[in-house]
């Protein structure tokens, strides 16, 4: 069964995320139907945009734990294909939209920020929750670095303190925060306007946006897909997957 659905109406693509059962986290499975579905629309000429949406009131809780505690020594964390996933959402030659209805952790704010423009509700909430697990929010950083102010950055990923939509607004991380019942229209008014564009000027001003100052992104996401990997692979980041998991303190929280 897919985890991804494909609706495509008046030139915007919308793929959905749709895996509630986990959260919407970024099990392979889900990562490969996301690469499929931007695939499709990124040849499809009658698409001039694309939305990121989600099922449940979770958009994305981040990578998938269980998998990535199932993987074996040598396996291919989630972790590491999400650099894949970011990488096409960030070069996609189509203006990418986020439709953030609800929380979003770790991982899942590397989809936020990789999109040309995201909106969420007010009340979503979102956190890099990394160093509580453990590991560190390497991958995601080559998408979110760019967008969040360096005071920002060094406190949300240090602290991985929960922050809500007006504070993602405020600090760059997405376009606009809005009350929930305005979202879709709120989407909708931003589809409407990029589709005016014309394709290959949207395509060369995305590249004009996205001019990586140290080099290419694809060689940037891919040490820091390694750093990413070998951190979670490490004794820490086993306890604190198994931790949460387990929903119990990680071994190196303080007992009060």
């Amino acid at each position: 069964m897919a985890l991804v659905r494909t609706v495509t109406d008046a030139g915007v693509t919308t793929l959905t995320l749709d895996s509630p059962s986990n959260r919407n986290a970024l099990s392979s499975q889900l990562m490969t139907d996301l690469l499929n579905g931007l695939a499709a629309a990124l040849t499809d000429a009658g698409v001039r945009a694309v939305v990121i949406s989600h099922t449940g009131p979770v958009f994305c809780s981040g990578a998938d734990l269980k998998e990535t505690a199932e993987a074996r020594e040598n396996g291919r964390v989630p972790a590491e294909l999400l650099a894949d996933v970011l990488a096409a959402i960030w070069e996609f030659p189509k203006p990418v939209v986020a439709r953030v209805g609800g929380p979003a952790r770790a991982g899942g704010l590397g989809l936020v920020a990789a999109a040309d423009i995201a909106v969420c509700t007010r009340d979503a909430t979102f956190a890099f929750s990394e160093v509580r697990l453990g590991v560190i929010p390497s991958v995601i950083s080559a998408t979110v670095l760019p967008r969040l102010a360096p005071r920002a950055a060094a406190e949300l990923y240090l602290t991985g303190n929960v922050f809500d939509g007006a504070r993602a607004e405020q600090i760059g991380l997405v376009t606009a925060a809005v009350e929930a019942e305005g979202l879709d229209a709120a989407v909708s008014a931003y589809c409407d306007s990029l589709v005016k564009g014309g394709p290959l000027a949207l395509a060369g001003t995305k590249q004009l946006l996205r001019r990586p100052p140290g080099g290419s992104i694809r060689a940037d996401l891919a040490e820091l897909s390694e750093r990413s990997a070998a951190y979670f692979k490490s004794d820490e980041g086993r306890e604190g997957v198994t931790a949460f998991r387990e929903k119990r303190p990680a071994s190196w929280v303080p007992v009060t």
